[in-house]
């Protein structure tokens, strides 16, 4: 056990959380973190810093893609849209806030699936709603659970927009390491998945019911009390240049090429100005930048980790104290990718370093196809429900606290660990015992 607990893996991980739920910047704790796990590998300051700008491509992909889909979400701001659903909701909900809760779940999945933008959407939506929910007393925590939940249930159960690629990646990393599965035979593994995570949003629901004070406070073009703004032109172009980041994302299977193409529908249509895309891309990168930017460095993390050879002998220290117990290895199994998970903060980023010590060793205890990609699933989900380093996490804070009054570590961050990460730890168990 001691193997296991001085593991580089294990040490940097934990180093990583403490810095976070000590509001370290999610960067410098991941830096902090891959130093940590280098040095406990006997690497040298130079050798760690070089694996971190090495592995900046591990997740450059998804950077280019958020920065692309963040462009988007404020050209679609510019155009009022996003302004004309936030009002048309608060003309549907008025005072009722179940409403709009099942609301921020619905766009949540809606985000993910219909129109791929992810979180993009959430620092152009959210702000014009905070008003309505102060004067509701909602707990914003409970808005950030459920549009977590609305966010990573999708892609883990539906076999649709990011759901296509979690599954795809999954499938390809199964079959890579020695366990053929195809990508449309995942999902009826991981509903069990999507079955504790709805469990955890009907407890969040209820656990965060209670009223909370917020201030109101003014935040500059944000209003939901001017007059009714009419269907137009650019709004028209918007809508097809929404489905042609649906189109570009499903028929050449990028997020990249999507996104651009719903820039190039927009600015060829008229609706997105020449002379403002640079002020268009500029408030692009102040949405999402920062997430960006973390996701790169949590590729850099992930590049220093395998480099240690940690995930190694971790996988030797397991199978020397597991035995032959099903029981005790599954639960080791889910712990372990908790805590490589959590680091990397990224479901889509992490399956090919679990599925390097998964498949093995459910090979070797003789486990099935169905309860392997149940648990790697299951530990990539891990990382998204709860890790600071997570956009999933990330994003709805970056609307919930755009005036300044939610914490991201102990209002999205903890409650979403506790509420998601423990329902998708004890249905990852039952799937990969009964599977």
């Amino acid at each position: 056990m001691w193997e296991i607990i001085s593991n580089p893996v294990t040490l940097s991980v934990i180093v990583m959380c403490v810095l976070c739920l000590c509001k370290l910047n999610v960067i410098l704790s991941l830096l902090v973190s891959a130093m940590v796990a280098g040095f406990a590998a006997g690497m040298g300051p130079g050798e760690i810093m070089g694996g971190i700008i090495t592995g900046l491509n591990g997740n450059g992909t998804n950077a280019i893609a958020y920065l692309l889909l963040g462009t988007f979400a404020a050209a679609l701001a510019q155009t009022g849209l996003a302004t004309m659903l936030a009002k048309w909701i608060a003309s549907v909900v008025k005072e009722r806030k179940w409403i709009l809760l099942a609301t921020l779940v619905v766009c949540a999945i809606i985000s993910g699936t219909i129109i791929p933008v992810h979180i993009a959407y959430i620092p152009v939506l959210f702000p014009p709603l905070l008003v309505m929910m102060n004067k509701m007393k909602m707990d914003r925590r409970q808005a950030a659970c459920v549009t977590e939940f609305g966010l990573v249930a999708p892609y883990v159960t539906i076999p649709l927009g990011y759901g296509v690629i979690f599954q795809g990646i999954v499938a390809e990393n199964m079959t890579a390491n020695g366990m053929p599965i195809e990508m449309i035979e995942v999902w009826p593994h991981t509903i069990i998945l999507g079955a504790g995570m709805l469990v955890g949003l009907i407890g969040s629901w209820w656990f965060f019911r209670k009223p909370r004070d917020y201030q109101d406070i003014s935040l500059e073009g944000i209003s939901l009390e001017d007059e009714a703004i009419r269907l137009n032109k650019d709004h028209i172009v918007s809508l097809i240049a929404i489905a042609g980041v649906l189109f570009g994302q499903l028929y050449w299977d990028s997020m990249p090429l999507g996104a651009l193409l719903g820039i190039l529908i927009m600015i060829i249509g008229g609706a997105v100005k020449l002379r403002n895309s640079d002020g268009t891309i500029a408030e692009g990168i102040r949405l999402m930048g920062m997430v960006s930017f973390i996701m790169l460095i949590a590729g850099g993390y992930a590049y220093v980790v395998n480099q240690t050879g940690a995930v190694d002998t971790l996988i030797d220290a397991t199978l020397a104290i597991l035995g032959a117990s099903k029981v005790v290895f599954v639960i080791v199994l889910i712990i372990i990718g908790l805590l490589i998970t959590m680091g990397i903060g990224t479901s889509f980023g992490t399956i090919p370093v679990i599925a390097l010590f998964y498949v093995p060793m459910c090979m070797k205890m003789n486990m099935s196809v169905g309860a392997t990609a149940c648990l790697i699933a299951c530990a990539a989900a891990l990382g998204d429900a709860g890790s600071p380093a997570s956009d999933s996490t990330l994003g709805p804070t970056s609307g919930l606290n755009a005036d300044g009054q939610h914490d991201h570590i102990w209002d999205t961050c903890v409650p979403t660990f506790f509420f998601y990460n423990l329902p998708l730890a004890i249905a990852g168990f039952i799937g990969g015992m009964i599977l």
